[in-house]
């Protein structure tokens, strides 16, 4: 029922002079029209000579700009920045066929289509963009590799989409892969032979008693969130059967090096997904300035809401680009 869709906690409910405005645009990346909010400070005034630094958000796998990407938005523009939140190209709001399409390129030149839409905003200081990845900040690591316009880059509970497509989660489909790029191959001829996409088979109904005795992780807990506690209708569409073969070949680890601006890299200690950062984190050896930091007693999911946590993760971005940007 939000007048801008936002499904998140304390989330704008309309614009209102003198403080933080939420303003829905569009822009077109490649041929697609990309759905984003912008979010202005409190004391925003796009006439006046005031400079503001920026920050560009980019959802987690699976989510949408009204969810957990908006929330830290909301929360660094309370702060005193512009922030941008997109939908993926093929995803959520945005246009483009097929839809929810997953691939590695296009995510990563969403990112950069953020940096060139914000960076040309009234009132933001160009010198200082910086930019945050949630879950599938994979991507947003990737793009901080060759994104010199950025001058900092944090990430929140990230996700190397590649080598979890690859092997599965903690590797726990190692032992499938060669099937699953089968099924992949044969998805294409088949959109070749017809020309529909082929999707996964539907998953059926999904029962709150069968998610409570899923073990205590990202996909239990993604299933609350996502098909319950701040469930969007534009968000959980599954991808074409067809976007592994792109998929695999990503590793957001790779390159680690290039990225030579201030890191900093936030996870839950009990997350499932903690590797994958600390992965990344390792390899970053271009920086002189990065920084791990653990949000204890965190899985991942948690991460996006839970007010402890919330508060947490925002005071040290605020400490972090209040530095760095």
């Amino acid at each position: 029922m939000n007048k801008f869709g936002l499904v998140y906690d304390g989330a704008i409910e309309e614009n209102i002079e003198g403080k933080v405005n939420i303003h829905p645009v569009t822009y077109n990346v490649n041929g697609v029209e990309v759905s984003a909010n912008v979010y202005t400070p409190a004391d925003y005034d796009e006439k006046a000579d005031k400079k503001y630094p920026a920050v560009t958000v980019a959802h987690p796998n699976g989510g949408v700009k009204e969810q957990v990407s908006g929330l830290f938005a909301q929360k660094l523009a309370e702060n005193g920045y512009i922030t941008i939140a997109c939908d993926a190209a093929y995803q959520g709001a945005s246009g483009g066929e097929p839809r929810n399409l997953d691939n590695p390129a296009n995510r990563v030149e969403d990112i950069h289509a953020m940096v060139d839409y914000i960076s040309v905003y009234p009132g933001v200081d160009e010198n200082r963009i910086g930019m945050l990845g949630i879950c599938g900040g994979g991507y947003t690591i990737k793009a901080a590799q060759t994104e010199k316009r950025a001058k900092a880059v944090a990430t929140l509970s990230m996700f190397n989409t590649g080598i979890v497509r690859l092997y599965g989660l903690g590797n726990s489909q190692a032992d499938t892969i060669q099937q699953r790029l089968q099924e992949a191959a044969d998805a294409r001829t088949a959109e070749a032979k017809t020309g529909e996409v082929v999707y996964p088979a539907p998953r059926g109904e999904i029962t709150q008693e069968y998610i409570d005795s899923l073990p205590d992780g990202l996909y239990k807990d993604g299933m609350y969130y996502y098909g319950r506690d701040y469930a969007h209708p534009n968000s959980g569409g599954q991808a074409p059967v067809k976007c592994l073969l792109d998929l695999v070949n990503f590793d957001a680890r790779q390159n680690m090096e290039l990225i030579n601006v201030p890191l900093l890299m936030m996870a839950g200690s009990e997350a499932d997904t903690l590797y994958m950062t600390k992965d990344c984190f390792e390899l970053a050896t271009g920086t002189e300035n990065k920084e791990l930091f653990i949000i204890e007693g965190a899985r991942h999911i948690p991460t996006y809401f839970v007010p402890e946590y919330v508060e947490q993760e925002t005071n040290k971005l605020l400490e972090f680009f209040g530095k760095f940007l």
